[in-house]
């Protein structure tokens, strides 16, 4: 058995190549596996390894000032769901790319634990409740009576936002897979004149832990080989689609042909109805891979880390 923990803090890195390397360095050290950014704001990582090297590697990090406070989500995995250790140097650890200068620390909107989460949707509150993921992971899951914007990139956000009809004086309550998005998002927000923006603490892995994913209906989405994790119990049922039959689904593939290679949910119907492609154009492509109808999405997951090294340069 393995764990899998992922975190991140927004705390200004002086040297980011130096702490990079001492990043990696020590990663390697333990053996661990998964991917590191590091950027002048901070630090976001995934890892997965033993229970006993990923408690050396917290130990460490929360040794380093500024990241004593460091909050960690772990989680148990049968296999290590990263075939490489990945440690970079980036311009921003989670990419919004704003013209606007943003403050996270000083800015951000305020937390909410899950269990106060939890309340206000159960409340009779006016509030206005705000997925900030890409549409690919809230296709999979989502809270109920959540908006959820249908952009393909973390940083297509503020565009939105700019566009959007939010009143400013509403109630918001924006949630995201782990908390980093939401910090920044609604630092952006209150930098745009809304006054009353809440976030998940935690996000939704911890809402999971914390209150057994009440109000979550399917899975949540995860950059990993996993690619979805259980949220509610209680909620077993897909609330997907699969792109080729429109059957209910929460399985995803990428596309066999090399030039598109496209993640998208698909069903073991469908991925052998077009031969593991997101379209009859891919299934004629000649540049593709070929197909195992016994293996499709073991198959797939080995080529995700493709199409997860062209999103980190996206995100």
């Amino acid at each position: 058995m393995f764990r899998i923990i992922s975190y991140y803090q927004f705390n200004t890195i002086s040297s980011p190549v130096d702490f990079c390397r001492e990043q990696r360095g020590r990663c390697l050290a333990l053996g661990l596996k998964g991917r590191i950014y590091v950027a002048r704001e901070g630090i976001n990582g995934t890892l997965t390894g033993s229970e006993k090297d990923l408690k050396a590697y917290r130990d460490f990090l929360v040794q380093i000032t500024g990241f004593e406070n460091t909050e960690f989500k772990d989680d148990a995995c049968d296999s290590i769901p990263f075939e490489r250790l990945v440690v970079k140097v980036r311009p921003e650890i989670v990419a919004l790319r704003s013209s606007v200068a943003v403050d996270v620390k000083r800015d951000t909107g305020k937390f909410l634990s899950p269990r106060e989460w939890k309340a206000v949707l159960e409340s009779e509150e006016d509030y206005i409740l705000l997925d900030v993921r890409n549409e690919y992971e809230t296709q999979v899951g989502h809270f109920t009576g959540a908006v959820l914007p249908k952009l393909d990139n973390f940083y297509d956000f503020p565009q939105w936002l700019e566009e959007t009809s939010i009143p400013k004086g509403k109630k918001v309550l924006m949630y995201c897979t782990g908390g980093i998005r939401c910090e920044k998002f609604s630092a952006l927000m209150k930098n745009f004149g809304y006054k009353d923006v809440n976030q998940l603490r935690g996000g939704i892995l911890n809402y999971a832990k914390e209150e057994q994913g009440k109000h979550f209906q399917g899975k949540c989405f995860v950059f990993d080989d996993r690619l979805t994790t259980e949220v509610n119990p209680a909620e077993k049922e897909p609330i997907g689609r699969c792109e080729i039959t429109g059957a209910a689904c929460d399985t995803f593939i990428n596309c066999a042909n090399f030039d598109c290679n496209r993640l998208f949910l698909c069903s073991e119907q469908g991925a052998q109805q077009l031969e593991g492609c997101c379209s009859e154009e891919c299934r004629k492509a000649v540049w593709r891979r070929p197909f195992d109808p016994n293996n499709i999405y073991a198959t797939s997951r080995r080529w995700y880390h493709y199409f997860e090294q062209k999103l980190s340069r996206k995100t």
